[in-house]
């Protein structure tokens, strides 16, 4: 490692409520929620049918009728999102080193959208054993490998450096962002294009977790139907998205007047090595990686203003992630704000991790720690500081933000003003 700085510079995302960082951050910083009862397909058949959808027209967004035809919904919503990106960073591609700029793309479930849809059209409705390939669009390959959404961004900026697709389950949107960063500091690039995108609202994902009642059966109040922390919760709400930011290094950055969002000072990951779908309750693997990442920030748990949590909206991800950040923050954890956008914008999977950094950014311009939606009776059990229904005027200067996903994965990274003193 060459002990380069890493800022984030540009921000674009798209996420439910909220197409473009200022209105995601306005849909937040209000503490509206965007989950609603499923529209892009009948839901009827399922035993959960809410969701968190993007009202989303691709060719709105500047997206050629060839591109539409191309892309999955998923590496759709990552390309807009990367030009966003792009323009609020202000860098000039065309001065860039194609060599020395890369792409990383996280994901969980890949073209999920476009490999469902395709599947009805080939078996006509499922009709057909053996399915007609004939009735496929031609770009269906694309669809079946996820490197096309990093080889998408790549194209959409000219990156001819590394790229790389990351798929880590829900910590994919961190972990993508850790490797860019990982590749910066080691000298390997100078800027890198770096989030996640997932599009996971279709009947077989849906049939996925109602198999494992994963989701919420609250179908009658969609709206407040997310309530991580909460002791009514009964799953969490799928969702949609994607967030995709300009990583530079950050002398570089500061050079050419760039404005900085902040530096990722400090990341980790780690595994439990224990169940698929199961969480150890002391939360041992993510107090590790939060650990880990503070000692690679070199920052004191008492640093940390605030905690972007995972926050799902199960009860042992809640109670296991409460674990988490007492063992790995002491009594600091009691006097931490934390809490969830996953009350107001779903779960995402793999895109939510991009997003949550997006959240903890934008919190970190506007010293404002967005709230927990929907949080009117506290489960006795999550006893922090989780910032019910209202966001709260915070000087932060420090952002935690973490991840969990099925697998056993465990993610944790530190976000921070540049200009802190360093031990």
């Amino acid at each position: 490692m060459t002990g380069r700085r890493v800022a984030i510079t540009g921000i674009g995302v798209l996420a439910p409520g909220g197409i473009g960082a200022k209105n995601f951050w306005n849909l937040l910083s209000e503490g509206r929620t965007s989950t609603r009862g499923i529209t892009f397909f009948d839901p009827s058949s399922f035993r959960s049918r809410v969701a968190a959808e993007i009202d989303f027209d691709p060719e709105e967004h500047g997206l050629s009728p060839q591109e539409i035809r191309r892309m999955d919904r998923a590496a759709q919503l990552a390309v807009v999102a990367t030009r966003e990106a792009v323009a609020d960073s202000g860098i000039v591609l065309a001065e860039l080193d194609p060599y020395r700029t890369g792409v990383t793309i996280g994901s969980a479930v890949g073209a999920t959208t476009g490999l469902d849809q395709e599947y009805r059209v080939v078996s006509d409705g499922g009709r057909l054993d053996l399915v007609d390939h004939r009735y496929a669009v031609p770009h269906l390959y694309n669809h079946f490998v996820p490197s096309s959404f990093a080889a998408e961004v790549a194209w959409a900026v000219g990156a001819e450096g590394p790229s790389t697709v990351v798929s880590t389950g829900c910590t994919s949107g961190l972990d993508s962002v850790g490797h860019a960063v990982d590749i910066i500091r080691e000298g390997t690039a100078d800027v890198m294009i770096a989030g996640s995108s997932d599009a996971p609202i279709s009947p077989i994902t849906v049939a996925c977790f109602d198999a494992i009642k994963a989701t919420t059966s609250r179908n009658d109040d969609p709206e407040h139907a997310s309530r991580p922390f909460d002791g009514t919760r009964n799953g969490f709400v799928l969702g949609e998205g994607s967030a995709v930011f300009v990583l530079e290094e950050l002398e570089s950055a500061k050079r050419r007047g760039a404005h900085i969002y902040a530096e990722i000072a400090g990341y980790a990951s780690r595994c439990n090595a224990f169940h698929m779908t199961g969480l150890r309750p002391d939360g041992a693997e993510m107090a590790e990686a939060i650990g880990v990442a503070l000692d690679e920030a070199r920052m004191s748990p008492d640093s940390i203003d605030y905690i972007n949590a995972h926050g799902s909206g199960t009860k042992q991800n809640d109670r296991h992630e409460t674990a988490a950040f007492k063992r790995s923050l002491g009594d600091h954890a009691y006097r931490t704000p934390v809490s969830s956008i996953k009350s107001m914008v779903g779960h995402s999977l793999g895109a939510i991790g991009s997003i949550e950094i997006a959240a903890s950014a934008l919190a970190m311009e506007n010293h404002v720690v967005p709230p927990t939606a929907n949080l009117h009776t506290p489960d006795p059990e999550c006893d922090l500081d989780y910032v019910p229904i209202t966001a709260r005027e915070w000087h932060t200067d420090t952002v935690l933000t973490v991840g969990s996903g099925f697998g056993g994965f465990q993610s944790a990274m530190v976000l921070a003003r540049p200009d802190r003193s360093i031990a």
